[in-house]
Formats: structure tokens, sequence, C-alpha cells
């Protein structure tokens, strides 16, 4: 097992878990330096750290994906294990997924949330949390079980050359597809999931953050496949304009005369606009491999 380990534990308001959370990694990995990034808490998540023994560490801006940012920028070891902290996740499972790196040369193990306990999930997360699991799939081609685990092992590489942007819990899905944009060695290994101690309330919600993570993966797909997205648009105006002009194109072939100049004109509009979809998405496509080969490159420069 590698020897500078770094568990890296994101929270907001986990006074109430933190201390469990941190005794138990403790125990599980007693080598390893246990660092507390606390999101601008309420609470007394900072005392109750502290007083467990770990790193502490504040990050003002509220955000799960700023916090994520600035815990990879800060840290420096061979291997991350990342987990949230509200004491759902199983510590003993970061044994196999450290040792699983190691064997294998990963760049990244996810540990997919497998639980009985109906309080494990709120309403409607389970059936989320696979739907979106199928978009990452379409979108991006390759599939992820459980791409919002908050419990993951990184090694170094992919740490220090994944450039986050997300500012909230959109951080799991970039994650994911910077893996999948770099073709990087990825595993699954399932592990045990528990409700949340009594007096721990998930800072999740549903809707608002679901339409948030979507919008977030629409913004990555058009970052990392410009030609196809751009290249739909373009799809989808120039189906709009033939469809309005093709009355106009009848009665002028029928009878000679353009009696509808503004819909003529609106469909020329529409396909121009179809054509320079194309192009926009053929030149960016162009910058995106420029793009990906720099950030290989800067991937393969990390030890």
């Amino acid at each position: 097992m590698p020897q500078n380990i770094a568990v890296l534990i994101p929270c907001y308001n986990e006074e109430v878990a933190i201390a469990t959370v941190i005794a138990d990694f403790r125990k599980s990995l007693p080598d390893a330096a246990i660092y507390v990034y606390d999101n601008s808490s309420t609470d007394r998540t900072i005392e109750v750290a502290t007083a467990a023994g770990a790193i502490v560490r504040s990050e003002p801006r509220r955000g799960k994906g700023n916090v994520v940012r600035r815990m990879f920028a800060d840290v420096d070891a061979d291997v991350y294990v990342m987990v949230d902290g509200d004491a759902t996740y199983h510590a003993p499972t970061s044994i196999e997924m450290i040792d699983l790196l190691a064997r294998e040369n990963l760049d990244m193990v996810v540990a997919t949330r497998t639980s009985d306990e109906a309080a494990a999930y709120r309403s409607g997360h389970r059936m989320g949390n696979r739907v979106f699991n199928r978009i990452l799939e379409m979108l991006f081609g390759s599939r992820f079980e459980d791409i919002f685990s908050g419990y993951r092992a990184f090694s170094r590489r992919f740490v220090k050359s994944f450039p986050a942007s997300s500012r909230g819990f959109e951080i799991e899905s970039e994650i994911s597809v910077h893996a999948l944009e770099l073709a990087l060695p990825v595993r699954e290994i399932p592990s045990p999931y528990g409700a949340r101690p009594a007096g721990s309330d998930s800072k999740l919600r549903t809707y608002r953050h679901g339409s948030m993570i979507l919008w977030r993966m629409i913004i990555l797909y058009k970052e990392v496949q410009p030609f196809r997205f751009f290249s739909a648009v373009g799809l989808v105006l120039a189906i709009v304009a033939l469809v309005l002009a093709y009355p106009v194109v009848v009665t002028f072939i029928e009878t000679g005369l353009v009696p509808r100049f503004p819909t003529a004109i609106l469909s020329m509009g529409l396909m121009i606009l179809a054509f320079i979809s194309l192009t926009c998405g053929l030149i960016l496509d162009s910058l995106r491999r420029a793009r990906r080969e720099t950030k290989r490159l800067f991937y393969l420069q990390q030890s």
C-alpha cells in the first residue's frame, strides 16, 4: 500500500457526523493524513473535527466544487481518498480502493453505493442517479454506475491534472467527464452505504441541484464534443428552415411568385445559421483536440 495517503473530507454543518468519519478512517488508514475542509459551517464542525485530530482547513466560498478545487490544489500526496463527511460511507472499503488503485496502476477508483436501507436514499435520488448515469453514457459514450458517489480514490496524476471549474454538486459529473475525455484507467467497486446519523441533513436539493447538474453536463458536452453539439444545433435549424421553406417553394413552382417574403427570409436566415453552427463545430473541434493534447501532456508530467 502507498505510504503517502491523504483522506480529504469536504463538509458543511456536519458536527454530528464528522467525528465518526475521522475515527473510522483513522482506524482503517492509520498512516494517512486526514484533512477536513470546512465550507463555512455555522455549527461546531470545525471544533469537533479539530478535537478529533484532523487537519482542519476552510474554504469560504460555498459549494462542494469550490471545496474540491481547493483540496486538490492544497494537498500533496501520492494517493487521495475523497469522502463526504456525513458518515454514510464504509471506511474499510478505502483499503480495497487504494490497493486496487496501486495494483492496477489506476487513476480513479469509485465506490458505487449499495444499500438495502430505504433511509439511505432520499425520495427520487436513486432514480435520479440512474437517469444521470444514462445521460452521461449517451453524451460521452461510456458508462458509470454511480457518477454521484462522494467516495473515490485518486492518483496524484489525476488530482493535479484535473482543471476543476464546477462550484457545486456538479463536481462529480465533471470528474467523470475528465476521466472519460483523457481515457484514464478507472474502476468501480461496490461499497456499503448507510443512512445519515440523526441530526445530519442532506444539502442536496433534488430539483434545484438536479437541474444545475443537467445544465453542467450540457456545457461539458459542448466543450468536450463541440462538433457533435453544434452539428445537432445546425441540424435542428436546418430542419426548421426546410419546413418553413416548403410551402414557399411549392407556391413558387406552381405560380412563379413568392407571396410569403417574411417566411422566405426567415427560412433563409435559419439555414444560414445552420451552416454557421456547423462551421463553429468544425473550428471548435480542432481547438478541442489541441486542448485535450495539452491536458494529456500535463497529466503525463505528473509523477
